[in-house]
């Protein structure tokens, strides 16, 4: 009799494509299963059944279990699967990339390792951040001092919006509560869109680690992307849940980022985003529908040759040298 370990891993043309997903589910105090190709999150109040190829992060809070055979079925998906810590301080991740092409980690690989392209894509991503702007000829110390200052003025600018007192941001890892309501909800803010940066830099299937701007961490291509939308989405609602209420504030930052993100076809716009910085125009139009599984193998001369085929020297003569 088949088993649920035996199915079959699903094609990229039948996976949900990632800008279609739902930006995050957070769930706590709660044992997750898998039944056919759902979740289920079991607490005292009953059983909660979530399509899996809707995810697109999975935020498992304080409290959780997952059985294997969910955590099976998520990576098949491509979801992300984040274990926050108490208030979404910290947070862990897993996952499988949708894209079964290994484009775009050559482009991102290939422009990261080049010092002229890896600045170029620096400066792309603070002209996305601060339009009007124009960086071509900052370097990056100058390009970190105005950043510093840009992200100082949005603080500044909607603490006076909201008429809340702002004494600088303050973080301490490990202790949510430490801080003032204020510092909590943007601490929870920012957790949210990491997990939306990590899921969809993962289900494209480019390197974590490869970073632009961040560097020296296993997630520094991840803080890259989560930055592009931190003044315009996270820093405001963040301020905004602090001045309507100082209670219970990093649940309520959480379900206004989610609410906010998904009106808005963040996810989709990420994976444009994320397309724009590494790649031309032209590959960006050849991995478009990209849906099928593609191996060949590297042959001299930049030349690649269809696999599954033994190019032994008694067949020398089919090789296009």
């Amino acid at each position: 009799m088949a088993t649920v370990s035996q199915r079959g891993a699903s094609s990229p043309r039948e996976l949900t494509r990632m800008g279609d997903r739902i930006s995050f589910i957070y769930l706590e105090r709660c044992t997750l299963h898998r039944e056919d190709n759902a979740i289920t999150a079991e607490d005292a109040q009953g059983v909660t059944h979530i399509p899996s190829a809707t995810i697109g992060t999975l935020l498992l809070g304080p409290g959780t279990r997952v059985t294997h055979q969910a955590m099976s079925v998520l990576g098949e998906c491509g979801a992300g699967v984040v274990w926050v810590g108490e208030q979404g301080v910290r947070f862990y991740s897993g996952g499988r990339s949708l894209n079964r092409s290994s484009s775009m980690v050559e482009a991102q690989a290939t422009k990261w390792a080049n010092r002229r392209t890896r600045l170029h894509v620096a400066r792309e991503m603070y002209r996305m951040r601060f339009p009007g702007e124009d960086p071509d000829r900052l370097t990056r110390h100058e390009l970190l001092g105005r950043e510093g200052h840009r992200v100082k003025d949005c603080y500044r600018r909607h603490a006076a919006r909201v008429d809340l007192p702002w004494n600088g941001r303050v973080y301490i890892p490990g202790d949510f509560s430490a801080t003032d309501p204020l510092n909590q909800a943007v601490t929870a803010a920012a957790q949210c869109m990491y997990g939306i940066a990590q899921t969809t830099v993962t289900a494209l299937g480019c390197a974590p680690g490869l970073g632009f701007i961040h560097s020296g961490h296993e997630l520094a291509f991840v803080l890259d992307i989560a930055d592009l939308y931190k003044t315009e989405i996270a820093i405001p609602i963040a301020f905004d849940m602090a001045a309507e209420d100082p209670e219970d504030v990093g649940s309520r930052t959480r379900r206004a980022i989610r609410d906010h993100v998904n009106k808005i076809g963040l996810l989709k716009r990420c994976v444009t985003d994320i397309k724009h910085l590494l790649l031309t125009d032209s590959a960006i139009d050849e991995t478009a529908d990209e849906d099928v599984d593609r191996v060949t193998l590297q042959s001299d001369h930049g030349i690649e040759l269809e696999s599954g085929r033994n190019y032994g020297d008694d067949q020398a003569d089919e090789v296009p040298w």
